[in-house]
């Protein structure tokens, strides 16, 4: 066993990172299309949005917010207080409206419109396990809500209190347990603190040569216990798994207190409680430790961008991929759509690149290929040089077999680089006035032609219900022996009730996933915005079977009530 070589004290909860309270990431971060020529006139055929600078929307004003005051009494905040100390238990209203939603489009339309009908009481930031054990029995014995909170990503509701809550509501912050303790190189196994926020968590792992390898898109402002909390998948879960596949021990302090579930390979041991815990959305419980499997460094690591005629040629090469013996980090696909909007978020290319790239088209269509077909695809792969180059090459077979090319590394890096900025892009067509949203689902290799036909069919029909031109693109990723992801993009400029159109389409997709055979959210979880087609997913019985869970082990409704099933 190690401790990591970059042991630090506890943090305090001035010392805690958020993003803005108005939209995604931090101060002065943001999208910016000046230097991408294609982006302006992709936008307005894609939308019918002209951008102009002079239209875009200010800042949000705080002051301008009219926040409801604190419910906390001064006793419970005193009581508190003695528990983790003054300083680290805050009522503010800039604190208090950070931690009132995630960042989801519907809540930051909401926040920037100041709808603000509930918000936590106070916030509380434990410095550790036992701390986090006081507050949550003193907030039981009070009969207050807690709401666990990690870095405020989440894009399915489950981080809001409810409108009609009477009771004291508690945001407990776990920003300060933020560290990765211990390190067992036998097993690959670290201890890490649930508050530890992605890139934290890895530059922590990577001192000592290792890597969790889970790279959600929100994993620059995303914690590892937000990450169990909502079954969460990064982008090369193709090598490393989901998060389910990488937890092997938890910690969850409960009011009687704490549910441990022992790192062991695998257990007979009756219903899996660490499944149970693995996407409950605090509704088990505040995790507040994970085991999680680690792997070393790979010696070699790199992704090589494809281009397909077409999905179909796409998705069997896929397919093939996940039912051979490769292993690649990450196998994706864009479809037409979404092959067109990322290349017209590309800089403009000069000189050799510029070149480059009007021969490589030039050349496809002496192929044959319709250029508004194609298909952008990226393959990665990780390991020793012998082993990723042993697997590039099956891989390049089955593209070429499937009627694919392969670009390099060039595509492959840029894509590395911008993975995580799609949620500034969001936040831009916002500031224009216009939706850009996600929803991702997850089916069988028989039922992914059949999902992305109805969502497309689904999206359409809901744009012509609003009246707004919409569009609608999307990719596969994360694959299995059995299916894959797929996972939408839809965007169209706002009318006159923004809540309202928004509501027509995302209801009109996420009904299209489960009539074709698809699952409400493959790593997005429930919350409240999925929560209406969760029957239609695991059956009536199934919803039984989790209410019932949620109703014994939490009878007074405490923890994070109303989420995933009401």
């Amino acid at each position: 066993m190690t401790e990591p070589a970059n042991r630090t004290g506890a943090l305090r909860a001035s010392d805690v990172r958020h993003m803005k309270w108005w939209g995604w990431g931090v101060e002065g971060v943001g999208f910016h299309h000046e230097d991408k020529p294609g982006f302006a006139p992709f936008v307005q055929k894609a939308v019918g949005l002209e951008l102009r600078a002079s239209e875009r929307t200010e800042r949000p004003d705080f002051s301008e917010l009219k926040v409801p005051a604190s419910g906390a009494s001064e006793e419970f905040v005193t009581l508190l207080g003695g528990i983790v100390g003054a300083e680290n238990v805050v009522v503010d209203d800039m604190s208090r409206v950070v931690h009132t939603y995630g960042k989801s489009l519907r809540d930051l339309v909401r926040i920037r419109a100041g709808r603000l009908p509930r918000t936590p009481d106070v916030i509380v930031y434990p410095a550790d396990e036992a701390e986090v054990q006081r507050v949550v029995v003193a907030a039981v014995e009070a009969d207050a809500v807690i709401i666990p909170f990690g870095g405020g990503s989440n894009i399915a509701g489950s981080l809001e209190p409810h409108t009609y809550e009477s009771r004291t509501v508690v945001s407990l912050d776990l920003g300060r347990l933020n560290r990765v303790l211990e390190i067992d190189a036998d097993s690959g196994l670290a201890r890490i603190q649930a508050g530890a926020q992605g890139p934290d968590l890895e530059a922590q792992l990577n001192r000592d040569g290792w890597t969790m390898g889970h790279f959600p898109d929100s994993f620059t402002h995303s914690t590892l216990g937000g990450w169990v909390a909502t079954r969460s998948s990064g982008m090369q879960s193709d090598k490393y798994g989901d998060i389910a596949d990488i937890v092997k021990g938890l910690r969850v302090v409960r009011t009687g207190g704490v549910l441990v579930i022992r790192a062991v390979p695998s257990a007979s041991t009756g219903p899996s409680v660490r499944e149970m815990v693995v996407g409950s959305e605090g509704r088990l419980g505040v995790i507040t430790e994970v085991t999680a499997q680690v792997h070393r460094l790979p010696e070699e690591r790199g992704i090589y961008a494809y281009f397909f005629k077409n999905l179909d040629h796409g998705l069997a090469a896929m397919q093939e991929i996940a039912e051979s013996d490769v292993s690649p980090s990450v196998t994706r696909i864009s479809d037409a759509h979404e092959t067109g909007f990322s290349l017209a978020t590309s800089k403009e290319a000069k000189g050799i690149k510029k070149t480059a790239q009007a021969g490589l088209m030039a050349y496809l269509r002496k192929r044959g290929w319709n250029l508004d077909d194609i298909c952008l695809s990226f393959i990665g792969f990780e390991g020793g040089k012998a082993h990723a180059k042993r697997q590039k090459s099956i891989v390049d077979r089955i593209v070429r077999k499937h009627h694919g090319i392969g670009v390099g590394k060039g595509p492959g890096a840029l894509y590395d680089q911008k993975k995580f900025d799609t949620p500034y892009i969001r936040d831009f067509l916002l500031d224009h006035g216009a939706a850009g949203d996600v929803s991702e689902t997850a089916g069988p290799w028989s039922k992914l032609r059949g999902i992305h036909a109805a969502v497309y069919t689904a999206a359409d029909r809901a744009y012509e219900e609003i009246g707004r031109k919409g569009w609608t693109m999307s990719h596969m990723s994360h694959s299995y022996h059995s299916g894959a992801c797929l996972y939408f993009t839809f965007a169209f400029v706002f009318g006159d009730d923004p809540l309202g159109e928004y509501d027509t389409v995302k209801r009109a997709i996420q009904q299209a996933f489960v009539d074709a055979g698809g699952t409400i959210s493959h790593h997005h979880g429930v919350g409240l915005e999925h929560a209406p087609w969760l029957e239609e997913d695991i059956s009536t019985q199934g919803v039984e079977v989790m209410s019932g869970l949620f109703d014994v082990v939490d009878p007074g409704g405490n923890f994070n009530p109303r989420k995933i099933v009401v």
